[in-house]
């Protein structure tokens, strides 16, 4: 059952901070005088990409470079995957 509760709880925080994300580029484009296109191009990848940069510093830090590589591989193969 708690399982299922944090389950819920990351899922919710999950799709509140992704509407954060999108509103905050918007934001930054109407201010900027830019397209949503730029924006989309330039913030909200890094932002979509952040978490894998993150999983893979923590890795080398970690001493755990395949987890690093692993992480890059799968990156990459999802990318692909949906292009």
């Amino acid at each position: 059952m708690i399982d299922l509760l944090v389950t819920l709880l990351g899922l919710a925080v999950l799709v509140a901070g992704a509407e954060l994300l999108v509103r905050g580029a918007v934001d930054l484009a109407l201010r900027a005088r830019l397209t949503p296109l730029v924006i989309g191009l330039t913030v909200v990848s890094m932002g979509t990409s952040a978490p894998e940069l993150l999983v893979s510093l923590m890795a080398d830090v970690r001493g755990s470079g395949s987890i690093a590589i692993g992480n890059v591989v799968a990156a990459t193969s999802r990318t692909s995957a949906s292009s």
